[in-house]
């Protein structure tokens, strides 16, 4: 975890894409999010479950901020990544291949040490996905300091792309038909 992030790729590749943190937790493009910490850098507790179906209930008690995200994968590997170490040994989010998901945050901690970089980890992260069509995000709970912080402050755009290549052009194709055939 550094730079207040840390990321799921679904391809081990990380594209610069800005800082879009308006619900004060997470952020995505198709195949990359990113989910903001209090600490600067260091290390934090992550938990993935992978489901076939939404969870029945939301478990909002132990958490300061939970929120509900659309993310869009291409690869149907989204996992854990680490820009300055080995990735952490967690399963995959998106086990039930490409597609559209829900990915739901829970979040605590972020304000015990903002700005820090602790040698033990501070902040718990629980991060649930499931398949889903695209919906906008879904607050359920909004308490902690630094995400209203964060909600508060201007959106930083992703810098200028280069040009689309004729495999990503065929990935998108793949990636629509896939969608169309689980939502029939």
């Amino acid at each position: 975890m550094d730079y207040h992030t840390f990321e799921l790729t679904d391809s081990h590749q990380s594209v610069p894409m800005g800082f879009t943190p308006q619900n004060g937790l997470v952020f995505s493009q198709p195949g990359q999010v990113a989910i903001c910490t209090g600490i600067s850098m260091g290390w934090v507790n992550v938990s993935v479950q992978a489901r076939r179906h939404p969870p029945s209930q939301v478990d909002a008690d132990d958490w300061e901020e939970v929120v509900d995200h659309t993310v869009a994968i291409t690869t149907g590997s989204l996992r854990v990544t680490s820009t300055m170490d080995d990735a952490p040994d967690l399963p995959p989010l998106t086990e039930h291949g490409p597609g559209t998901y829900r990915l739901r945050v829970h979040a605590r901690g972020r304000d015990t040490d903002p700005d820090g970089a602790p040698e033990d980890a501070v902040e718990d992260y629980l991060l649930v996905a499931w398949p889903a069509e695209a919906q906008p995000d879904q607050i359920h709970k909004q308490t902690d300091h630094y995400g209203a912080e964060l909600r508060a402050a201007p959106s930083v755009p992703a810098p200028p792309q280069p040009a689309a290549t004729a495999e990503d052009a065929a990935d998108q194709r793949l990636f629509e038909r896939l969608n169309r055939r689980r939502n029939k």
